[in-house]
Protein backbone atom coordinates (compact mmCIF):
# COMPACT_ATOMS: atom_id res chain seq x y z
CA UNK A 1 0.00 0.00 0.00
CA UNK A 2 0.80 3.61 -0.58
CA UNK A 3 -0.36 4.92 2.42
CA UNK A 4 1.72 3.90 4.89
CA UNK A 5 5.60 3.75 3.79
CA UNK A 6 6.69 1.10 7.04
CA UNK A 7 5.31 -2.29 6.94
CA UNK A 8 5.68 -2.39 11.15
CA UNK A 9 3.82 1.41 11.49
CA UNK A 10 0.54 -0.19 9.57
CA UNK A 11 -2.49 -0.02 12.32
CA UNK A 12 -4.98 -0.11 9.48
CA UNK A 13 -5.80 0.10 5.77
CA UNK A 14 -7.49 3.17 4.65
CA UNK A 15 -10.25 3.34 2.38
CA UNK A 16 -9.90 3.98 -1.52
CA UNK A 17 -9.86 7.56 -2.63
CA UNK A 18 -10.32 10.89 -0.73
CA UNK A 19 -13.12 12.05 1.49
CA UNK A 20 -14.89 15.22 0.50
CA UNK A 21 -15.28 17.41 4.65
CA UNK A 22 -17.16 20.12 2.49
CA UNK A 23 -18.82 21.38 -0.12
CA UNK A 24 -18.96 25.26 -1.11
CA UNK A 25 -23.34 26.28 -1.74
CA UNK A 26 -23.93 26.77 -5.28
CA UNK A 27 -19.79 25.80 -6.55
CA UNK A 28 -19.46 23.80 -9.34
CA UNK A 29 -19.08 20.54 -6.70
CA UNK A 30 -22.28 21.72 -5.65
CA UNK A 31 -23.79 21.57 -9.26
CA UNK A 32 -22.00 18.32 -9.78
CA UNK A 33 -24.08 16.60 -6.88
CA UNK A 34 -20.96 16.15 -4.66
CA UNK A 35 -21.99 16.10 -1.01
CA UNK A 36 -19.74 15.46 2.25
CA UNK A 37 -18.65 11.76 2.75
CA UNK A 38 -18.53 11.38 -1.10
CA UNK A 39 -14.81 9.92 -1.91
CA UNK A 40 -13.16 10.80 -5.30
CA UNK A 41 -11.72 7.39 -6.18
CA UNK A 42 -10.16 8.35 -9.75
CA UNK A 43 -9.73 11.55 -12.07
CA UNK A 44 -9.56 10.79 -15.58
CA UNK A 45 -8.75 7.16 -14.78
CA UNK A 46 -5.81 7.92 -12.06
CA UNK A 47 -6.22 6.93 -8.81
CA UNK A 48 -6.66 9.23 -6.30
CA UNK A 49 -5.11 9.13 -2.68
CA UNK A 50 -5.50 12.34 -1.08
CA UNK A 51 -6.19 15.72 -1.88
CA UNK A 52 -2.64 16.69 -3.23
CA UNK A 53 -3.35 13.85 -5.40
CA UNK A 54 -6.59 15.20 -6.78
CA UNK A 55 -5.49 18.82 -6.83
CA UNK A 56 -2.71 17.57 -9.29
CA UNK A 57 -4.70 15.68 -11.45
CA UNK A 58 -7.34 18.34 -12.20
CA UNK A 59 -4.49 21.33 -12.53
CA UNK A 60 -4.95 23.19 -15.74
CA UNK A 61 -7.90 20.33 -17.10
CA UNK A 62 -11.09 21.67 -18.37
CA UNK A 63 -12.65 17.96 -19.42
CA UNK A 64 -12.63 15.49 -16.58
CA UNK A 65 -14.16 12.23 -15.51
CA UNK A 66 -14.51 12.24 -11.64
CA UNK A 67 -15.43 8.75 -9.89
CA UNK A 68 -16.92 9.12 -7.01
CA UNK A 69 -18.24 6.83 -4.09
CA UNK A 70 -20.86 7.40 -2.32
CA UNK A 71 -21.35 6.55 1.18
CA UNK A 72 -24.68 4.06 0.14
CA UNK A 73 -21.74 2.09 -1.64
CA UNK A 74 -23.22 3.49 -5.70
CA UNK A 75 -19.88 4.48 -8.07
CA UNK A 76 -21.01 7.44 -10.11
CA UNK A 77 -19.14 8.47 -13.23
CA UNK A 78 -19.10 12.71 -13.34
CA UNK A 79 -18.20 13.98 -16.47
CA UNK A 80 -16.99 17.58 -15.84
CA UNK A 81 -16.42 20.49 -18.48
CA UNK A 82 -15.25 23.81 -16.52
CA UNK A 83 -13.69 26.85 -17.27
CA UNK A 84 -9.95 27.17 -16.86
CA UNK A 85 -9.00 27.52 -13.50
CA UNK A 86 -12.56 27.33 -12.07
CA UNK A 87 -12.91 25.98 -8.54
CA UNK A 88 -14.48 23.08 -7.85
CA UNK A 89 -15.53 24.63 -4.14
CA UNK A 90 -14.02 21.15 -2.43
CA UNK A 91 -12.64 20.54 0.91
CA UNK A 92 -10.99 17.71 1.98
CA UNK A 93 -10.40 15.41 5.15
CA UNK A 94 -6.82 16.01 6.54
CA UNK A 95 -4.22 14.03 5.54
CA UNK A 96 -3.76 11.10 7.84
CA UNK A 97 0.19 11.08 8.63
CA UNK A 98 2.70 8.25 7.19
CA UNK A 99 4.17 6.93 10.51
CA UNK A 100 8.10 6.55 11.67
CA UNK A 101 9.77 3.04 12.02
CA UNK A 102 13.19 4.80 13.17
CA UNK A 103 14.43 4.05 16.65
CA UNK A 104 15.95 8.05 16.74
CA UNK A 105 18.57 8.28 20.21
CA UNK A 106 16.70 11.49 20.89
CA UNK A 107 13.06 11.46 19.53
CA UNK A 108 10.73 13.73 21.63
CA UNK A 109 8.01 11.25 21.87
CA UNK A 110 10.31 8.90 24.21
CA UNK A 111 10.34 12.76 26.53
CA UNK A 112 6.74 12.91 27.17
CA UNK A 113 5.24 12.05 30.17
CA UNK A 114 2.48 9.31 30.00
CA UNK A 115 -0.75 11.31 30.06
CA UNK A 116 0.65 13.80 27.29
CA UNK A 117 -1.89 14.38 24.54
CA UNK A 118 -2.07 11.59 22.44
CA UNK A 119 -0.96 13.36 19.08
CA UNK A 120 2.45 14.03 20.59
CA UNK A 121 3.29 10.14 20.32
CA UNK A 122 2.48 10.05 16.63
CA UNK A 123 5.75 10.26 15.11
CA UNK A 124 5.03 11.03 11.41
CA UNK A 125 7.89 10.42 8.67
CA UNK A 126 5.78 12.01 5.54
CA UNK A 127 6.82 13.74 2.46
CA UNK A 128 3.49 15.31 1.96
CA UNK A 129 3.51 17.17 5.25
CA UNK A 130 7.45 18.08 4.63
CA UNK A 131 6.16 19.78 1.66
CA UNK A 132 3.17 21.18 2.87
CA UNK A 133 4.09 21.87 6.18
CA UNK A 134 7.59 21.74 6.98
CA UNK A 135 7.87 18.85 8.92
CA UNK A 136 11.14 16.83 8.67
CA UNK A 137 12.03 13.56 7.77
CA UNK A 138 14.77 11.26 7.38
CA UNK A 139 13.73 9.39 4.09
CA UNK A 140 14.65 6.28 5.41
CA UNK A 141 11.89 4.64 4.73
CA UNK A 142 10.85 6.80 1.64
CA UNK A 143 9.28 4.12 -0.80
CA UNK A 144 10.28 4.35 -5.28
CA UNK A 145 6.34 5.25 -5.53
CA UNK A 146 7.02 8.42 -3.20
CA UNK A 147 10.37 9.59 -4.70
CA UNK A 148 8.36 9.12 -8.00
CA UNK A 149 5.66 11.26 -6.63
CA UNK A 150 7.81 14.01 -5.26
CA UNK A 151 9.66 14.38 -8.17
CA UNK A 152 6.23 14.52 -11.00
CA UNK A 153 4.20 16.45 -8.55
CA UNK A 154 7.02 19.07 -7.69
CA UNK A 155 6.85 18.59 -3.87
CA UNK A 156 9.35 21.27 -3.11
CA UNK A 157 10.97 21.99 -1.16
CA UNK A 158 11.29 18.98 1.01
CA UNK A 159 12.58 19.46 4.40
CA UNK A 160 15.09 16.40 5.44
CA UNK A 161 16.38 15.20 8.98
CA UNK A 162 20.22 14.30 7.95
CA UNK A 163 22.08 14.60 11.53
CA UNK A 164 25.16 13.39 10.12
CA UNK A 165 26.72 12.77 6.41
CA UNK A 166 29.18 10.13 8.39
CA UNK A 167 27.02 6.79 7.73
CA UNK A 168 27.88 4.82 10.88
CA UNK A 169 27.02 8.17 12.84
CA UNK A 170 23.58 8.43 10.57
CA UNK A 171 22.49 5.25 11.46
CA UNK A 172 23.66 5.43 15.13
CA UNK A 173 21.32 8.64 15.71
CA UNK A 174 18.47 6.99 13.79
CA UNK A 175 19.08 3.78 15.71
CA UNK A 176 17.94 1.56 12.15
CA UNK A 177 20.94 -0.40 9.86
CA UNK A 178 23.36 1.49 7.69
CA UNK A 179 21.46 0.24 4.68
CA UNK A 180 18.10 1.95 5.95
CA UNK A 181 20.23 5.07 6.74
CA UNK A 182 22.01 5.35 3.56
CA UNK A 183 19.75 8.07 1.77
CA UNK A 184 22.64 9.95 0.14
CA UNK A 185 21.30 8.07 -3.49
CA UNK A 186 17.66 9.76 -2.84
CA UNK A 187 18.95 12.71 -1.79
CA UNK A 188 21.04 12.92 -5.57
CA UNK A 189 17.91 12.27 -7.25
CA UNK A 190 16.25 14.07 -5.66
CA UNK A 191 18.51 17.52 -6.29
CA UNK A 192 19.18 15.82 -9.74
CA UNK A 193 15.55 16.76 -10.45
CA UNK A 194 15.49 20.55 -8.94
CA UNK A 195 13.58 19.32 -5.35
CA UNK A 196 15.17 21.75 -3.28
CA UNK A 197 15.99 20.56 0.09
CA UNK A 198 16.54 22.39 3.33
CA UNK A 199 18.34 20.19 5.65
CA UNK A 200 18.28 19.31 9.65
CA UNK A 201 20.74 18.51 12.00
CA UNK A 202 19.86 17.81 15.74
CA UNK A 203 23.09 18.15 17.42
CA UNK A 204 24.12 15.51 20.15
CA UNK A 205 26.97 16.50 22.18
CA UNK A 206 29.88 13.43 21.45
CA UNK A 207 28.09 12.23 18.97
CA UNK A 208 27.39 14.62 15.75
CA UNK A 209 29.13 17.44 17.14
CA UNK A 210 33.14 18.98 16.54
CA UNK A 211 34.68 17.42 13.29
CA UNK A 212 31.58 15.44 12.76
CA UNK A 213 29.54 18.52 12.28
CA UNK A 214 32.05 20.13 9.98
CA UNK A 215 31.95 17.12 7.63
CA UNK A 216 27.90 17.35 7.49
CA UNK A 217 27.96 21.16 7.05
CA UNK A 218 30.78 21.33 4.36
CA UNK A 219 29.15 17.82 2.65
CA UNK A 220 25.70 19.47 2.02
CA UNK A 221 27.06 23.05 1.24
CA UNK A 222 28.44 20.95 -1.58
CA UNK A 223 24.75 20.97 -2.53
CA UNK A 224 24.15 24.31 -2.84
CA UNK A 225 21.64 26.08 -4.31
CA UNK A 226 20.25 23.00 -4.35
CA UNK A 227 20.51 22.51 -0.43
CA UNK A 228 19.15 25.73 0.05
CA UNK A 229 20.28 25.80 3.61
CA UNK A 230 20.84 23.55 6.95
CA UNK A 231 19.38 24.51 10.56
CA UNK A 232 21.34 22.78 13.40
CA UNK A 233 19.17 22.87 16.65
CA UNK A 234 20.05 21.37 20.20
CA UNK A 235 19.04 18.03 21.40
CA UNK A 236 16.29 18.81 24.04
CA UNK A 237 16.28 16.09 26.73
CA UNK A 238 13.13 15.99 29.02
CA UNK A 239 13.30 14.38 32.76
CA UNK A 240 11.84 11.40 31.20
CA UNK A 241 14.79 10.88 28.67
CA UNK A 242 16.80 8.10 30.52
CA UNK A 243 19.32 7.12 27.32
CA UNK A 244 22.46 6.99 29.13
CA UNK A 245 24.28 7.58 25.58
CA UNK A 246 22.53 11.37 25.45
CA UNK A 247 24.45 13.84 27.24
CA UNK A 248 22.84 17.52 27.95
CA UNK A 249 23.82 20.55 26.05
CA UNK A 250 25.45 22.69 28.17
CA UNK A 251 26.41 26.50 28.01
CA UNK A 252 30.25 25.79 27.53
CA UNK A 253 28.96 23.39 24.70
CA UNK A 254 26.81 26.12 23.09
CA UNK A 255 29.70 28.40 22.95
CA UNK A 256 32.00 25.89 21.25
CA UNK A 257 29.93 25.13 18.94
CA UNK A 258 29.12 28.77 18.01
CA UNK A 259 33.16 29.31 17.46
CA UNK A 260 33.09 26.56 15.47
CA UNK A 261 30.32 27.18 13.17
CA UNK A 262 30.76 30.97 12.56
CA UNK A 263 34.37 30.05 11.27
CA UNK A 264 32.11 27.70 8.54
CA UNK A 265 29.56 30.88 8.29
CA UNK A 266 32.16 32.91 7.47
CA UNK A 267 33.37 30.78 4.67
CA UNK A 268 29.94 29.65 3.04
CA UNK A 269 29.47 33.64 3.07
CA UNK A 270 32.71 34.50 1.08
CA UNK A 271 32.03 30.96 -1.75
CA UNK A 272 28.42 31.09 -1.68
CA UNK A 273 27.09 34.26 -0.92
CA UNK A 274 24.71 32.98 2.08
CA UNK A 275 25.17 31.94 5.50
CA UNK A 276 23.84 28.50 4.65
CA UNK A 277 24.19 26.89 8.28
CA UNK A 278 22.26 28.23 11.23
CA UNK A 279 22.11 27.86 14.65
CA UNK A 280 18.77 27.44 16.49
CA UNK A 281 18.40 30.39 18.49
CA UNK A 282 18.44 28.23 22.14
CA UNK A 283 22.29 27.71 21.20
CA UNK A 284 22.84 31.49 21.77
CA UNK A 285 20.25 32.18 24.44
CA UNK A 286 22.43 29.18 26.70
CA UNK A 287 25.63 30.40 25.21
CA UNK A 288 24.75 33.64 26.61
CA UNK A 289 25.94 35.59 23.56
CA UNK A 290 23.75 37.81 21.21
CA UNK A 291 21.53 36.46 18.56
CA UNK A 292 22.82 37.28 15.12
CA UNK A 293 21.86 40.35 12.88
CA UNK A 294 18.98 40.09 10.70
CA UNK A 295 21.63 40.18 7.19
CA UNK A 296 23.20 36.74 8.88
CA UNK A 297 19.64 35.08 8.39
CA UNK A 298 19.03 36.14 5.02
CA UNK A 299 14.75 35.14 4.15
CA UNK A 300 14.85 33.36 7.65
CA UNK A 301 14.58 30.06 5.28
CA UNK A 302 14.40 28.14 9.16
CA UNK A 303 12.75 30.09 11.37
CA UNK A 304 10.02 27.20 12.13
CA UNK A 305 13.20 25.43 13.41
CA UNK A 306 13.81 28.13 15.76
CA UNK A 307 16.37 29.71 13.68
CA UNK A 308 16.35 33.65 13.39
CA UNK A 309 12.77 33.69 15.48
CA UNK A 310 14.34 35.82 17.86
CA UNK A 311 15.84 38.27 15.76
CA UNK A 312 12.63 38.72 13.89
CA UNK A 313 10.78 38.78 17.14
CA UNK A 314 12.99 41.35 18.11
CA UNK A 315 12.79 43.13 14.80
CA UNK A 316 8.84 43.84 14.65
CA UNK A 317 8.88 44.75 17.99
CA UNK A 318 11.64 48.01 17.13
CA UNK A 319 8.57 48.90 14.27
CA UNK A 320 5.77 48.53 17.20
CA UNK A 321 8.29 50.84 18.99
CA UNK A 322 8.18 53.08 16.34
CA UNK A 323 4.53 53.50 15.50
CA UNK A 324 3.98 54.01 19.65
CA UNK A 325 6.42 56.68 19.82
CA UNK A 326 4.81 58.50 16.93
CA UNK A 327 1.85 58.52 17.62
CA UNK A 328 2.73 59.95 20.98
CA UNK A 329 4.40 62.52 19.23
CA UNK A 330 1.40 63.19 17.41
CA UNK A 331 -0.67 63.45 19.96
CA UNK A 332 1.71 65.82 21.95
CA UNK A 333 2.04 68.47 18.88
CA UNK A 334 -1.88 68.24 18.64
CA UNK A 335 -1.98 68.71 22.68
CA UNK A 336 0.55 71.88 22.27
CA UNK A 337 -1.31 72.81 19.10
CA UNK A 338 -4.81 72.81 20.77
CA UNK A 339 -3.51 75.38 24.10
CA UNK A 340 -2.68 78.49 22.68
CA UNK A 341 -1.24 79.49 26.01
CA UNK A 342 1.60 76.86 25.99
CA UNK A 343 4.96 77.80 23.59
CA UNK A 344 6.13 75.42 21.13
CA UNK A 345 9.36 75.02 22.78
CA UNK A 346 7.95 74.49 26.28
CA UNK A 347 8.78 70.98 27.74
CA UNK A 348 5.29 69.43 28.61
CA UNK A 349 5.81 67.70 32.34
CA UNK A 350 5.86 63.56 32.61
CA UNK A 351 2.95 63.58 34.33
CA UNK A 352 1.41 65.75 31.91
CA UNK A 353 2.57 63.61 28.84
CA UNK A 354 0.41 60.67 29.84
CA UNK A 355 -2.47 62.53 30.13
CA UNK A 356 -1.99 63.44 26.23
CA UNK A 357 -0.85 60.24 25.21
CA UNK A 358 -3.46 57.57 24.16
CA UNK A 359 -5.47 56.70 27.69
CA UNK A 360 -6.48 53.08 26.37
CA UNK A 361 -3.01 52.30 25.63
CA UNK A 362 -1.91 54.21 29.03
CA UNK A 363 -4.66 51.96 30.90
CA UNK A 364 -3.32 48.89 29.79
CA UNK A 365 -2.60 46.45 32.65
CA UNK A 366 -1.85 42.80 32.64
CA UNK A 367 0.67 39.75 32.66
CA UNK A 368 2.19 38.04 29.70
CA UNK A 369 3.32 34.38 30.06
CA UNK A 370 6.05 32.61 28.50
CA UNK A 371 9.07 30.27 28.81
CA UNK A 372 12.07 30.92 30.65
CA UNK A 373 14.56 30.95 27.88
CA UNK A 374 12.58 34.10 25.88
CA UNK A 375 11.01 35.42 28.87
CA UNK A 376 13.92 37.87 29.06
CA UNK A 377 14.43 38.59 25.76
CA UNK A 378 10.41 39.46 25.81
CA UNK A 379 10.72 41.23 29.31
CA UNK A 380 13.02 44.29 27.79
CA UNK A 381 10.72 44.38 24.79
CA UNK A 382 7.68 45.14 27.23
CA UNK A 383 9.80 47.21 29.75
CA UNK A 384 10.42 49.74 26.24
CA UNK A 385 6.61 49.65 25.56
CA UNK A 386 5.88 50.32 28.97
CA UNK A 387 8.18 53.25 29.19
CA UNK A 388 6.58 55.05 26.46
CA UNK A 389 3.16 54.56 26.72
CA UNK A 390 3.11 53.83 30.55
CA UNK A 391 1.01 50.91 30.23
CA UNK A 392 1.66 48.01 33.14
CA UNK A 393 1.96 45.24 31.18
CA UNK A 394 4.23 42.21 32.85
CA UNK A 395 6.24 39.30 31.58
CA UNK A 396 6.82 35.97 33.86
CA UNK A 397 8.76 33.11 33.25
CA UNK A 398 6.63 29.90 33.21
CA UNK A 399 9.40 26.82 34.44
CA UNK A 400 8.00 24.00 32.64
CA UNK A 401 7.35 21.31 35.11
CA UNK A 402 5.27 18.88 33.30
CA UNK A 403 8.11 17.99 30.79
CA UNK A 404 11.37 18.81 33.15
CA UNK A 405 14.88 18.61 31.94
CA UNK A 406 16.00 21.21 29.65
CA UNK A 407 12.54 21.83 28.27
CA UNK A 408 12.27 25.84 28.53
CA UNK A 409 10.83 26.92 25.39
CA UNK A 410 7.39 28.67 25.26
CA UNK A 411 5.87 26.18 22.52
CA UNK A 412 5.88 23.59 25.17
CA UNK A 413 4.39 24.70 28.04
CA UNK A 414 1.03 23.04 28.85
CA UNK A 415 -2.27 24.00 31.27
CA UNK A 416 -0.58 22.82 34.55
CA UNK A 417 2.61 24.88 33.79
CA UNK A 418 0.11 28.45 33.76
CA UNK A 419 -2.08 27.06 36.98
CA UNK A 420 1.44 26.49 38.58
CA UNK A 421 1.88 30.66 38.60
CA UNK A 422 -1.37 31.95 38.99
CA UNK A 423 -0.78 33.55 42.18
CA UNK A 424 2.09 35.88 40.21
CA UNK A 425 -0.62 37.05 37.84
CA UNK A 426 -1.42 41.37 37.80
CA UNK A 427 -3.69 43.02 36.35
CA UNK A 428 -6.56 42.29 33.98
CA UNK A 429 -6.10 39.94 31.60
CA UNK A 430 -3.18 36.67 30.68
CA UNK A 431 -1.60 36.33 27.85
CA UNK A 432 -0.11 33.10 26.76
CA UNK A 433 1.52 32.15 23.76
CA UNK A 434 -0.75 30.83 20.84
CA UNK A 435 1.04 27.87 19.70
CA UNK A 436 0.92 25.91 23.22
CA UNK A 437 -2.89 25.52 21.91
CA UNK A 438 -3.49 23.30 19.40
CA UNK A 439 -4.20 24.72 15.98
CA UNK A 440 -7.20 22.83 15.13
CA UNK A 441 -8.43 22.23 19.08
CA UNK A 442 -8.58 24.43 21.81
CA UNK A 443 -6.79 21.95 23.71
CA UNK A 444 -3.28 22.12 25.36
CA UNK A 445 -0.24 19.36 25.43
CA UNK A 446 -1.11 18.05 28.23
CA UNK A 447 -4.72 17.49 27.53
CA UNK A 448 -6.08 20.20 29.00
CA UNK A 449 -9.43 21.81 27.56
CA UNK A 450 -8.50 25.97 27.34
CA UNK A 451 -11.81 25.94 28.82
CA UNK A 452 -11.02 24.41 31.81
CA UNK A 453 -7.99 26.51 32.49
CA UNK A 454 -9.37 29.65 32.10
CA UNK A 455 -12.44 28.41 34.52
CA UNK A 456 -9.44 28.46 36.96
CA UNK A 457 -8.79 31.91 36.35
CA UNK A 458 -10.28 35.19 37.50
CA UNK A 459 -9.19 36.98 34.47
CA UNK A 460 -9.36 36.37 30.91
CA UNK A 461 -6.39 34.53 29.19
CA UNK A 462 -5.62 35.58 25.17
CA UNK A 463 -3.66 32.85 23.22
CA UNK A 464 -1.90 35.48 21.14
CA UNK A 465 1.21 34.67 18.44
CA UNK A 466 3.88 38.48 18.32
CA UNK A 467 1.91 39.14 15.72
CA UNK A 468 -1.63 39.08 17.43
CA UNK A 469 0.24 41.00 20.94
CA UNK A 470 1.69 43.54 18.62
CA UNK A 471 -1.86 44.51 17.64
CA UNK A 472 -3.22 44.21 20.37
CA UNK A 473 -0.91 46.66 21.88
CA UNK A 474 -1.05 49.14 18.89
CA UNK A 475 -5.21 48.90 19.67
CA UNK A 476 -5.12 49.39 23.29
CA UNK A 477 -7.81 47.13 23.96
CA UNK A 478 -7.08 43.00 24.92
CA UNK A 479 -11.23 42.80 25.04
CA UNK A 480 -12.76 40.45 21.94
Amino acid sequence: MYEFAVAPAITQLRRPGVLISEVSPESLADELELAPNDRIVRVNGRVVRDYLDFRFQTAGETDLLLQVKKPNGETWEIEVEREEGEDFGLMFEQIVPRQCANECLFCFCKGNPADARPSLFVRDEDIRLSFLYGNYTTLSSITDDEMKRIVEQRLSPQYVSVHATDLKTRAYLLGVDEKRADIFGKLNTLLENDIEIHAQVVLCPTINDGLQLEKTLRDLASHYPKVVSTAVVPVALTRYNTDERLTRVTPEFCRRTIGEVEKLQKEFRKNLGVTFAFLGDEIYIKAGLPIPSRKHYGNYPQIEDGVGMIRSFTNSFEKLLKKLANRQNAETQNFVAANVRTHQLAIVPKNQKSEVGNRKLNSLHGTILTGEMFAPILSEQIQRVNALINSKLKVRAVPNVYFGGDVAVAGLLTGKDYLAVRGQIEGDFVVIPKHTIKSDEPILLDGMQFDELQAQFNVPIYALDTEDLIRQILAGDFRE
